[in-house]
């Protein structure tokens, strides 16, 4: 997926209130953007990180910017959640993900479990559904070792607990994690900083769902899905 129209290259000031940030732009100007990411963004938001920004003109958007990479241990890192359904839908197209690009009918958000979207629900005649989630990683705190959640995410445990009960009824039910970031080459769960998603990553795995994780090579220019790196956890049903 290239950046079209190109990303405006800035410094980060600070990143506050969850949606909002201040950056510096090469011209000297200061300005207030939009950030597309809800989560912590731990370790990739100290003042002075060179990061990369959306630009939009006209519409009736209150922020004419967006951040969507930031420097961060010598690396570029995707922090827009917006993007890894996109590059998780390129990746299965592509074949990357073992045999889910060879289902007939690929369809986005569909409606289950409890009050819930899935973001992919694969069906084909011969091998009935699979029901596919997509979760957004950048959290690194270990040499080549990329973790989630980097917070308490209620709603992504929620998530797990629905694809096992798909898992049960005999479908399949996949979680891809996919990592905006180039300098990790494995996954593992967040236990310390999130134990309840832990233990329902656990619980999921015993009934049946499929966990991979899908490292993004990324520059200024680009940023696309690449290859597969392992999920380290015990009892971990692989998808390949």
């Amino acid at each position: 997926m290239h950046f079209d129209p190109p990303l405006i290259p800035a410094t980060l000031v600070r990143r506050y209130k969850r949606f909002l940030f201040d950056a510096e732009l090469e011209t000297g100007e200061l300005i207030t953007g939009f950030c597309p990411n809800t989560g912590s963004m731990r370790g990739l938001t100290a003042p002075g990180s060179r990061c990369y920004l959306t630009e939009h003109s006209g519409g009736t958007r209150k922020y004419r910017h967006a951040l969507e990479l930031v420097e961060a241990d010598g690396t570029l890192v995707g922090i827009n959640t917006a993007r890894p359904n996109r590059l998780v839908e390129e990746a299965i197209t592509a074949g990357l993900i073992g045999s889910l690009g060879d289902y007939a009918v690929c369809r986005p958000e569909q409606k289950y479990g409890v009050n819930s979207r899935i973001d992919f629900l694969l069906s084909d005649p011969e091998r009935g559904l699979a029901y596919v989630e997509v979760k957004n990683v950048h959290f690194c705190r270990s040499p080549s070792l990329a973790e989630f959640p980097d917070s308490v995410t209620s709603r992504g445990a929620k998530h797990l607990e629905e694809l096992g009960a798909m898992a049960e009824a005999g479908h399949r039910a996949i979680m891809v994690y996919l990592i905006q970031r180039a300098d990790v080459d494995r996954l593992s769960m967040c236990r310390d900083l999130d134990p309840a998603y832990a233990a329902a990553f656990d619980r999921a795995m015993k009934r049946g769902v499929e966990a991979c994780a899908i490292r993004c090579k990324i520059t200024s220019h680009e940023i696309r899905a690449e290859s597969l790196v392992p999920v380290e956890e015990p009892g971990l049903s692989s998808v390949l």
